[in-house]
This record gives C-alpha cells, sequence and structure tokens, in this order.
C-alpha cells in the first residue's frame, strides 16, 4: 500500500478548492434565460411622423376640393 504523502494531500486539497470555485461560475452561464423581448430599435416616432405627414397630406387635398 501506498503512503500518503503531506504533500499528496495538500495537492487533493487544491485540485479539489479549484474544482469546487470554477464549477458553480460555469454553472451559472447555463440557467441564464435570454430576454422575453429584445431591445427596440426605434421608439415609432418615425412612423408616427409619417403617418401625420400622410394625414396632413390628405386635409389638405381634402381642402382644395371644398374650397
Amino acid at each position: 500500500m501506498e503512503v500518503i504523502t503531506r504533500a499528496s494531500i495538500k495537492m487533493v486539497a487544491i485540485v479539489s478548492f479549484l474544482l469546487a470555485t470554477i464549477s458553480p461560475s460555469t454553472m451559472a452561464y447555463d440557467n441564464v434565460s435570454p430576454s422575453l423581448a429584445p431591445v427596440p430599435t426605434s421608439d415609432g416616432t418615425k412612423l408616427d411622423q409619417g403617418i401625420a405627414y400622410g394625414l396632413m397630406l390628405r386635409y389638405e387635398k381634402w381642402l382644395g376640393r371644398c374650397g
């Protein structure tokens, strides 16, 4: 039977400590869920401005017919 020395006990302790500290940090990345919705790239102001411009042109045409 092999004699267990202090150096081998220290080596086992160091390896087990490293594995205990590294394992939880790698497992934490597996549980990260993606966000439910992507961040919007626009707040819709261009769409609102386009609709307002179209309504304005249509109103001007309507005024031209009535006047």
